[in-house]
């Protein structure tokens, strides 16, 4: 009897991984059109099988990380129930990770019935996660270079390193905006504007997946301002306010740029938890906007329907009311780190507590995903080991970190032109953050702090004159012990740069519970420096030697001080493992700073939201009834507010450079047009310096008379050009006319008749001219 069922499961199985003529089926036919392959394929599936493509599984499952065994039986289990997609993103050896991969996919490929491959996981958003890879800088740093050419050729890069290794999809880029700065990931942001996220996040996904890597764009949607910024917090928010706000980077990076995949969030929005808020995921994802593709959870956040929105019983988790509630909203995968609730897709099926129609869309939403990126085809990419670094870490990606990390450098003072520094001055580095350690974002891997250019390295190897190094004080100490050292240094120097911040975690570190004061579940109270930083940088001001601040950060640092009494104030969002060489090019003149700021810094914490783009009515009296407490502690009283103003320090865009840029000009290439029209503008800019330099010319619109509240104006384009000393450049940026639109009262988009002011200049603040367009 035995035998007789091995026979029939044998014939079953021969069977359905055949064609009725005994012909390789449809589904491997590369040909076919992608729609016939994912019938044909999901008509052969078992419930099991197309459970197993909705739940993530770990390299970890079958594969020792530090030796490289195999676990045979957990690589069965593994690719019978959790065989969709598995998770690399672990810090280990080249050749060890691509080992681990191609026996899962080999396994898939060749010993399954159906031989469906699997996505293989990592992160990647400043650089592949696996160690001795190219590290670049921060995506709040990329925003700042305004240059999505470059952060293109960065994911391009990324994507030739994770292939090198079998890696086929990326958890990035984010599309969230950096509108509250207490919360700890707004390193991993393109910052606080849509228009310029937008931008960034299809830049990313388009140079992605151009390398045949799947970009998955995270967390949909509106999950960075959360309550009190604290991680994981509700959003408060309606419906405007995240169709005019957060939704619009996410459709670019998803619908414009063809992204193969999403990440749900782990916040709730308006009171509906993300990962099963139907609204979003299927009314406007798939319903409006028309999306083909799957959305993945964040890890453990089904869970979170439970134990932390309670809705239903944590203890023990109740499974079937999670898939109930995620599954039909639009969640098709199931990340892990949780309960595995998806698991129980079969007995729920077999039960009727769910539709086989609705887990059929799920799995349909996945193998689509695969047959368009030409995973069948090409399951496993990595190439020999003695050929891995031809593709990882190259020069030619370390030149790119180099150069980007340089375009990001933000130049906020330069009192009496002391920048460029000469190459022979005598100079002293100070600060914790100046050397001892690279003060990287989050998502890097152990111990990728120990590897790369430091500040102080960097000075040192441009410097033909003499550069000593004091510490000065830790990063997590308030002691000024330290101090006399870093004093004498500073006094026997002609120059003193001083760099502090902040700092995070590699992936090992931060969830281990070591001390930081950015990055994920790293959430602050304050945007002040910690411990005896601030002391520090005072002390070493008063011994009169001009004194150049850098901030190393994650986000934003508000000490209004440091700006009215230091000779210079640089601010590099957290650096590639090329920061200390990209610093020294800015400092000396090699690199003429042309960063532009991708979120507005503000004056105290207290002050904040203080993003350019408030609504009409907002940032009352615009800082003309502020009150200050002077240096020597005297307080001018004001209103709004009473002791600080509600305006930034510095202004998203803001950014200055060794040349002198003069705006004249602005025009546009008609003043009436329709709502499909397309209008261009154009603006003469000179640079009047001896330097050559780059210019962020930046394209606001103002809708001047609106029916409902809109925000008081947004940028709408953008262009970064090199402008010759002396010369004059044409700056042409074309604007979509259709996308000068509201939401109306009715929560219909509709582009209203009237007048649009286009702003053009060198900040959110800084406009240099104007024009009136019309709509007709």
């Amino acid at each position: 009897m035995r035998s007789l069922i091995l026979f029939l499961a044998s014939f079953v199985t021969i069977t359905r991984a055949l064609s009725d003529n005994g012909n390789a089926p449809l589904y491997k036919d590369s040909s076919a059109p992608v729609e016939d392959r994912v019938a044909d394929l999901l008509s052969r599936m078992t419930i099991e099988e197309k459970t197993a493509q909705l739940v993530q599984g770990d390299l970890r499952n079958w594969f020792d990380i530090k030796n490289g065994n195999v676990n045979q039986t957990g690589l069965e289990w593994n690719m019978k129930s959790r065989a969709g997609s598995f998770y690399v993103g672990l810090a280990m050896p080249w050749e060890t990770l691509s080992d681990g991969v191609k026996i899962g996919q080999d396994y898939l490929m060749q010993n399954t019935t159906l031989g469906i491959p699997a996505w293989v996981q990592s992160e990647g958003i400043h650089g592949f996660l696996i160690p001795n890879a190219t590290i670049f800088n921060s995506p709040i740093a990329h925003a700042c270079s305004f240059n999505p050419s470059l952060v293109e050729k960065m994911a391009q890069a990324i994507a030739q390193e994770a292939r090198a290794l079998g890696v086929n999809q990326i958890f990035g880029p984010l599309a969230d905006l950096a509108r509250e700065l207490r919360f700890g990931r707004v390193e991993e942001t393109f910052g606080e504007d849509g228009y310029l996220t937008g931008e960034l996040a299809h830049a990313y996904v388009k140079g992605l997946q151009s390398g045949n890597v799947s970009a998955m764009v995270k967390h949909f949607a509106a999950f960075a301002t959360p309550e009190q910024g604290l991680n994981t917090g509700p959003v408060h928010g309606g419906e405007r306010e995240l169709r005019t706000t957060y939704l619009p980077p996410f459709k670019r990076a998803i619908i414009d740029g063809g992204a193969f995949s999403i990440m749900s969030a782990y916040h709730s929005y308006d009171g509906v938890p993300a990962v099963a808020d139907k609204h979003t995921m299927t009314d406007i994802l798939r319903g409006e906007w028309g999306y083909k593709y799957f959305v993945m959870s964040d890890a453990g956040a089904t869970d979170r329907l439970c134990k932390n929105f309670k809705m239903c019983k944590s203890n023990p988790i109740d499974s079937e009311v999670i898939v109930n509630l995620a599954l039909p909203a639009g969640n098709d995968v199931e990340m892990g780190g949780g309960s595995f609730n998806f698991e129980k897709i079969p007995e729920m099926v077999e039960s009727g507590k769910l539709s086989i129609d609705i887990v059929d869309q799920a799995v349909s939403r996945q193998l689509r995903a695969k047959f368009e990126i030409g995973l069948f085809e090409n399951p496993f990419t990595g190439v020999a080991a003695e050929d891995q670094a031809k593709y990882i870490h190259t020069p030619e990606t370390i030149e790119l970190a180099r150069q980007l990390d340089t375009e990001s450098i933000v130049l906020l003072e330069n009192r009496n032109n002391i920048l460029p520094l000469k190459k022979d001055a005598n100079i002293a580095v100070i600060g914790p953050m100046a050397h001892g350690y690279m003060n990287y974002g989050d998502y890097i891997p152990h111990p990728a702090q120990t590897f790369g250019t430091t500040p102080l390295d960097g000075i040192t190897a441009a410097s033909s004159g003499k550069v000593t190094y004091a510490q000065g004080c830790t990063r997590w100490s308030t002691s000024q012990s330290d101090f006399p050292t870093a004093i004498t240094t500073a006094q026997e120097a002609d120059i003193a740069i001083v760099v502090v911040g902040t700092w995070t975690r590699d992936q090992d570190e931060l969830w281990a519970g070591l001390n930081a004061t950015t990055g994920e579940h790293v959430d602050i109270s304050s945007l002040a420096l910690v411990g005896a930083q601030a002391p520090l940088v005072k002390a070493i001001i008063a011994t009169g030697t001009p004194t150049i601040v850098v901030y190393s950060s994650g986000k934003p640092v508000t000490e209004p001080w440091i700006s009215s009494s230091a000779a210079a104030v640089i601010q590099q969002f957290y650096g590639s493992e090329q920061g200390g060489n990209a610093l020294a090019d800015v400092l000396f003149g090699d690199a003429n700073p042309s960063g532009k700021l991708s979120v507005s810094i503000p004056r105290d914490v207290g002050t904040t939201p203080v993003y350019y783009d408030y609504l009409n009515s907002g940032r009352t009296g615009g800082g003309s009834d502020a009150g200050a407490v002077d240096e020597d502690g005297t307080m001018v009283f004001g209103h709004a507010y009473v002791l600080d103003s509600p305006m930034p320090l510095y202004e998203f865009g803001f950014g200055k450079s060794y040349s002198t840029f003069r705006y004249a000009g602005v025009r546009l290439d008609r003043r009436e047009v329709g709502s499909g029209d397309v209008v261009r503008v154009e603006v003469d800019v000179t640079n009047e310096s001896e330097r050559d330099g780059a210019e962020v010319v930046q394209v606001y619109v103002e809708d001047v008379v609106a029916s409902v509240v809109v925000p008081n104006k947004q940028l709408r384009g953008f262009s970064k050009v090199f402008v010759k000393a002396g010369a004059t450049e044409t700056v042409s940026v074309d604007i979509n006319v259709a996308d000068l639109g509201l939401w109306d009262i009715n929560m219909k988009y509709v582009v209203e008749p009237g007048d649009f002011v286009i702003h053009v200049g060198s900040s959110s603040k800084d406009i240099r001219g104007n024009a009136t367009l019309t709509v007709v």
